[in-house]
């Protein structure tokens, strides 16, 4: 049988073991509920189905995404092929502009995220940074600590490839952005040039190419590496199109979840001594922890009268404001650049330019085979009682907004780990009290706006010579009124970046083995769980659910 046939059925045979009947198919208990398949939730149902003689369920709300899971969304010139616009990294910006009902979280958070298989990993670029020691020695509690998950970073790397250089004909593209930034950052700035990934514990003045978590000139994640193994397996099941909408608890113990298919709500319940694992992310686990009676009291007694809670009486309410505490996200500026010597590449969903469609179906390379990313940047801004906050830079593929000439390029700015503002996961109103961010995630704390903007300025004294111009920003902007414009709404300032992580953190909401704390058997594990880190959270959030892996691992022997 030809190679490319026998893909191809081994394909449908997953997209059909994928969407049959949730009902008719689904065993009556199981060790293992995961909530969530997300990166998180799929590497953690994953790693506990190894043991054969565990059951483990992973439940998704959403529905299909890449092609392998039976995901059919894609433009015209992709028909024929076994990709859908998952599987295309250069489609990535087009959910954008050619929004997806099937992937998006629509009517379920009050934010912009993702709810299908394979969760934000199945929309966002594939950014695929490894945090530095660093982050987990400063930012994390015993047993989190770079040593502790230093076999977790290991296991990962084993399991899920990633590059530098994507294209399949090993060239890099759009490099007029990276020679024109290397010119300012490393000729003029001082920055060094390195493979970010392979130097990971350094981030004060780096530079380098984006690192992905790509395989083949394809979209990878835990979907096409975990998901697909766990798969094979007899103990391991994938219900889609399931809306968990509390843990059910009798005290401390966890004895299953109320989930709604289709309209028609029942529960699914763990067998004696099982566990539920929370992996719906930083918005919606918190969201969950709270309708299962855990949280602050004042919500619970919102969530009572509305009769969110089922039949949980008060005197089984534990009451814990650091549910949903801590949330954080990267606070964004872009600033547009136009040189003379940048060519702005722009993606579009439909009818892309014939050659670089022929370039991408015939051998996986070309701008397709990238989310468009031409370089990234690091530096650190230390305060007068010797902390650090790290500071993040990136260059786009094309301008925004009212700057989109063939010569400009955006910027993108983030304040990432060591910053001080934070916020919480705040419910919405009647009817379905639906989570979202509070008006203090970003700039709470002035100090952050000052740290962001001293890196500003700092990029900007190096410009002369290089030919590079920004165009939304003054380049001769002071400190203080790079502050004012970065903490002002405009269309290029107070950017949700959606990485939102770090609201149910370690110590206060869950303990060190992940589980909520007044439970026995109730973890969550996703990015409520990881700290702000120095880049980008994907890969961290991984590494948190591998480690997350060996330790409620030990407490199932």
């Amino acid at each position: 049988m030809p190679v490319m046939l026998l893909s191809l059925l081994l394909q449908l045979l997953l997209a059909v073991r994928l969407h049959a009947s949730p009902v008719k198919r689904q065993a009556t208990t199981y060790d293992v509920i995961v909530v969530g398949s997300g990166p998180a939730g799929v590497i953690i149902a994953s790693r506990l189905s190894e043991n054969p003689a565990r059951s483990v369920l992973l439940i998704e709300g959403g529905g299909p995404s890449y092609y392998v899971t039976g995901g059919r969304e894609r433009p015209q010139w992709l028909s024929g092929t076994n990709l859908s616009r998952v599987d295309v990294p250069g489609l990535y910006s087009t959910i954008y502009s050619n929004p997806s009902t099937n992937l998006l979280c629509q009517n379920k958070i009050r934010a912009y995220g993702a709810c299908t298989i394979g969760g934000n990993s199945a929309i966002n670029a594939g950014l695929f940074f490894e945090p530095p020691a660093s982050d987990f020695d400063k930012y994390f509690p015993t047993g989190w600590k770079h040593s502790d998950v230093s076999p977790a970073i290991t296991r990962l790397y084993q399991k899920q490839p990633s590059t530098d250089k994507p294209s399949q004909d090993g060239l890099y593209y759009q490099q007029s952005g990276y020679n024109a930034a290397k010119q300012w950052l490393v000729t003029n700035a001082g920055y060094t040039e390195l493979n970010i990934n392979a130097n990971s514990q350094q981030k004060t003045k780096v530079f380098g190419h984006p690192v992905y978590d790509y395989q083949n000139g394809q979209r990878s994640g835990p979907v096409i590496t975990y998901l697909q193994t766990a798969l094979t397996r007899p103990n391991f099941r994938l219900q889609s199109g399931t809306w968990v909408q509390r843990v059910v608890r009798t005290g401390g113990t966890a004895t299953g979840v109320v989930v709604n298919v289709n309209g028609v709500t029942s529960t699914i319940s763990l067998k004696p001594n099982g566990r539920v694992i929370l992996s719906g992310g930083a918005l919606k686990s918190p969201e969950l922890l709270m309708k299962s009676g855990i949280g602050d009291p004042a919500v619970l007694t919102t969530l009572s009268g509305a009769n969110q809670l089922g039949s949980l009486p008060s005197s089984q309410w534990i009451n814990n404001t650091a549910v949903g505490a801590g949330l954080f996200d990267n606070p964004n500026t872009f600033i547009e650049m136009s040189s003379p010597s940048i060519q702005a590449y722009n993606y579009v969903y439909e009818n892309p330019p014939a050659a670089d469609q022929n370039l991408y179906l015939t051998k996986r390379a070309g701008n397709y085979a990238f989310a468009g990313g031409s370089c990234s940047f690091w530096d650190t801004v230390t305060h007068a009682d010797g902390t650090v906050a790290g500071v993040q830079g990136g260059l786009g593929n094309a301008g925004y907004q009212a700057y989109t000439d063939a010569m400009t390029v955006t910027m993108n700015i983030y304040g990432t780990s060591g910053l001080k503002s934070s916020g919480k996961v705040v419910l919405g109103g009647s009817p379905d009290y639906l989570p979202g961010p509070d008006g203090n995630v970003y700039y709470s704390n002035p100090q952050d706006a000052q740290d962001i903007a001293t890196f500003i300025r700092r990029l900007f004294d190096a410009l002369p010579g290089t030919g590079l111009t920004p165009l939304n920003l003054n380049q001769t902007s002071t400190v203080a009124q790079i502050v004012s414009y970065i903490t002002s709404w405009t269309p290029y300032t107070r950017g949700q970046v959606n990485h939102w992580s770090s609201s149910c953190r370690i110590g206060t909401c869950v303990d060190r083995n992940t589980t909520v704390i007044g439970m026995k058997n109730l973890h969550v594990v996703d990015a409520s769980i990881v700290a702000p880190l120095t880049v980008n959270p994907q890969m961290g959030v991984m590494i948190a659910a591998e480690r997350a892996w060996d330790l409620i691992n030990a407490l199932m022997v």
